[in-house]
C-alpha cells in the first residue's frame, strides 16, 4: 500500500508524459516544456524557455485564441488547424487549464491528430475487415489468374502481330493482378518479421541504391546523417521496403519541380513514445529518420487519409503503398507520421524506431545511452 506523499514527484510526472506539455506564465510566455514538446516544437528547452507561445505557433481560431489569451478557465479543442512556425501547418488537439492560485498560469498540451492516428496499434473494426479479406479470396483469385496467364502464353506462340502484342497485354495485367494481391496479402498478415539490431544508414543507403538502379535517371539523394547512432531494433528487409518506398514516393513528388530535392535526415529525437495493446511500459522511440522533398505536397483533402488502404494521390496508384509501410513499421514497433511545410516547401515523412539495446560489448554506443538517459 502506497503511503500518502509516496511516489515521484509532479515534475518527473511531466517529463514522462507522451504528448507535449507547456507550463505559460502571465503573457503567454514559456516556462517549463517536457521532452515531447521539444520533440514537437524541435528546440531544446533552453532554446524555449522565456519565448513567447506566439513565436512559435499560430492559433488560427479566432475563439480559441482569445480563450487562451484569457487564461480563466480550462480549454479543449480536437483537430484545430494550426500554423507551426516552420514546420507548416499541423493539425492539433488542445488542452489548456488555469494553475491554481498562480493567476495567470496556464498548463497546455499538444497532440498531432495525425500522430495519434499513425501510432494507434489496433485498427478499426473496419480496417480489421478490409485487410483481412484478401486472405480469404487470394487462394480463389491467383489459380484462375496462373489459368489465364498460361491461356495468354500459349496464344502467343500461334499468333502473330496485333494478336500477339494483345496476348502479351494479357499476361502483363494478370501479373499486374497478382501483384496487387500479393500487396494486399501482407498487408492483412498477422506474424510479423523477427526483429534484430539493424545499421540504420546501411538500410537507407541500399534502399537508394536499389532505387537508382531501377531509375533512368535517378534523383540525388542528400544525407544529413548522425554517425553516433546506435543500431536501430527492426527487420532489415522491412527497413529497406519502407525506406524505398519513401524515396519513391519523394522522387515521384518532386519529378516536375525545377531544382528538385530530397533529403534524408538521421537524428536523436528525445521524448518520444509508443503505447501500445499488450505490451506493459511503452516503448521509447529515439530515432528518427526524416525523408524529405520540395515537391508540391499531397493535396490538403487527403492527407488525414495517405496511410489508409486505397488511398492514393496519383492517377495511376493503388493506395497500398503507405498502407502497407505503416504495417511494416508497426511490426517494428514504429512509428510513421506526415507533414507538411508549406512556408518552406517541403514534405516531410517522418519514421520513429526504437534503439537496438544488446550485450555486445560497445563503450561508444553505451556513452550514447548514457547521454540520452537510454537503458
Amino acid at each position: 500500500m502506497v503511503a500518502a506523499g509516496e511516489g515521484p514527484d509532479h515534475r518527473k510526472l511531466m517529463l514522462s508524459l507522451p504528448m507535449a506539455v507547456v507550463v505559460l506564465a502571465p503573457e503567454q510566455m514559456i516556462a517549463q516544456v517536457n521532452p515531447a514538446a521539444e520533440q514537437f516544437f524541435g528546440q531544446s528547452s533552453r532554446r524555449l524557455v522565456g519565448k513567447a507561445l506566439g513565436a512559435l505557433i499560430d492559433v488560427g481560431e479566432p475563439r480559441l485564441a482569445r480563450r487562451l489569451a484569457e487564461g480563466d478557465a480550462p480549454v479543449s479543442a480536437r483537430q484545430i488547424d494550426v500554423q507551426l512556425v516552420g514546420h507548416g501547418v499541423r493539425r492539433l488537439d488542445i488542452t489548456a487549464a488555469p494553475v491554481a492560485d498562480f493567476p495567470g498560469w496556464l498548463v497546455m498540451t499538444l497532440h498531432d491528430s495525425f500522430a495519434a492516428d499513425a501510432m494507434r496499434e489496433n485498427g478499426s473494426g473496419n480496417e480489421e475487415g478490409v485487410l483481412r479479406a484478401p486472405e480469404i479470396l487470394a487462394h480463389e483469385i491467383k489459380n484462375p489468374l496462373a489459368g489465364i496467364k498460361g491461356a495468354a502464353q500459349l496464344l502467343g506462340r500461334k499468333v502473330e502481330g496485333a494478336d500477339r502484342a494483345m496476348t502479351l497485354l494479357i499476361a502483363d495485367e494478370v501479373d499486374r493482378i497478382a501483384k496487387l494481391i500479393d500487396q494486399m496479402q501482407t498487408l492483412s498478415r498477422r506474424t510479423t518479421e523477427p526483429v534484430a539490431p539493424c545499421n540504420l544508414h546501411e538500410a537507407i543507403r541500399r534502399a537508394a541504391a536499389i532505387l537508382s538502379a531501377a531509375t533512368e535517371a535517378p534523383p540525388r539523394i542528400e544525407e544529413e546523417f548522425d554517425p553516433s547512432l546506435p543500431s536501430v531494433l527492426g527487420s532489415a528487409h522491412g527497413l529497406v521496403q519502407v525506406l524505398i518506398n519513401l524515396l519513391s514516393n519523394a522522387r515521384d513528388a518532386c519529378r516536375k519541380t525545377e531544382g528538385a530535392r530530397i533529403i534524408v535526415r538521421t537524428r536523436f529525437a528525445s521524448g518520444l513514445q509508443l503505447h501500445s495493446a499488450g505490451q506493459g511500459s511503452p516503448v521509447r522511440l529515439p530515432i528518427e529518420v526524416r525523408v524529405s522533398d520540395n515537391g508540391p505536397g499531397i493535396d490538403p483533402t487527403m492527407r488525414d487519409h495517405i496511410f489508409e488502404p486505397f488511398v492514393s494521390s496519383k492517377k495511376s496508384g493503388q493506395g497500398l503503398g503507405l498502407a502497407l509501410v505503416r504495417k511494416l513499421v508497426r511490426d517494428m514497433n514504429g512509428r510513421i507520421t506526415h507533414d507538411r511545410d508549406e512556408a518552406g516547401g517541403w514534405t516531410h515523412f517522418r519514421l520513429h524506431l526504437p534503439v537496438a539495446i544488446d550485450d555486445t560489448p560497445n563503450p561508444g554506443k553505451w556513452r550514447f545511452f548514457k547521454r540520452q538517459g537510454i537503458g
